[in-house]
């Protein structure tokens, strides 16, 4: 089996579900409560629960939230290559309702990814591997190096690349021509409907996905619940979402990543990859917060 490596923030998430309209000013009425986040630790957390062999490489703060953090994944069946680094682990709080999620963010120690330290665990994975780059150590510049040497260390080894696009925001900060010559020649990217706008421009799904795949190999353009569609050298496939009632739609992007790549990484088609996707996705938002149920 495909043993697969996710670099990206393992982070808290503080996530507020509140009920109605948030009053500026004034209370509003919500459930909170705290749990492990962050794109890459997501993404790991659903491989594993997908039954794949997967390994975090990740920085969290030598803090009792950096060890729960990591304590949780590796119940979960999650190996942690995380490093030790010198600031507080990083927080998220994310203001969730049925139809959208908006994050706050303080990255902390997942800033201090080491370029070394992801170069030697990217390195050391056994031949016919696959890395998977959550978009977040690229899209800042403390993490960056990190991100770039993940992605070096997996050409120098032969492995099969995805990326994950990550948020349209800092997308747009960085700029599209300059993230896209970061992962030219990835098997995978990885892009919600706000993030292909801010790479390929304004257009249909397709549209956007045909011009992405002049940059990367197969392109993935999620529509939430419009479905998703794959761009590739063997065409293209479009799946509709599964229907079902939506409770939180935090990891829903993650858990639709882990899903993709636990059967496409195993040699599935890109229909049946997408249709793995959506059902991990439909999953996600069945329920609260960013993780799978715990057993």
């Amino acid at each position: 089996m495909t043993v697969i490596l996710v670099v990206g923030d393992l982070v808290t998430d503080v996530l507020v579900e509140h009920h109605g309209p948030i009053q500026p000013g004034s209370d509003t009425e919500a459930a909170i409560r705290v749990a492990g986040g962050g794109q890459g630790a997501n993404t790991a957390a659903w491989l594993a629960h997908a039954g794949r062999a997967v390994t975090l490489v990740a920085a969290v703060g030598d803090d009792p939230a950096g060890r729960d953090r990591v304590a949780e994944l590796e119940a979960g069946g999650v190996r942690c290559a995380v490093r030790i680094a010198d600031a507080a682990t990083g927080s998220v709080v994310v203001l969730t309702g049925a139809a959208e999620r908006t994050m706050i963010t303080d990255r902390g120690a997942s800033l201090l990814l080491d370029p070394d330290h992801v170069t030697a665990a990217v390195s050391a994975a056994p031949a016919g591997g696959h890395l998977h780059l959550s978009g977040y150590p690229l899209l800042h510049a403390g993490s960056r190096p990190a991100g770039l040497a993940a992605l070096a260390a997996a050409a120098s080894r032969g492995l099969t690349v995805s990326v994950d696009a990550a948020s349209a925001a800092p997308l747009r900060a960085v700029g599209a021509e300059v993230f896209l010559e970061w992962v030219r020649g990835a098997d995978l990217l990885l892009c919600n409907a706000d993030e292909a706008g801010v790479l390929a421009g304004p257009g249909t799904p397709a549209e956007q996905a045909a011009r992405l795949a002049g940059r990367v190999r197969n392109v993935v353009v999620k529509q939430g619940a419009g479905g998703a569609l794959w761009h590739g050298p063997d065409g293209v496939a479009a799946v509709a979402a599964e229907s079902v009632p939506v409770k939180d739609p935090t990891g829903a992007g993650d858990a639709f990543a882990a899903g993709l790549l636990a059967v496409w990484c195993s040699g599935a088609d890109p229909e049946a990859a997408l249709r793995a996707g959506n059902a991990l996705g439909a999953t996600a938002v069945s329920t609260v917060g960013g993780r799978p149920a715990s057993r």
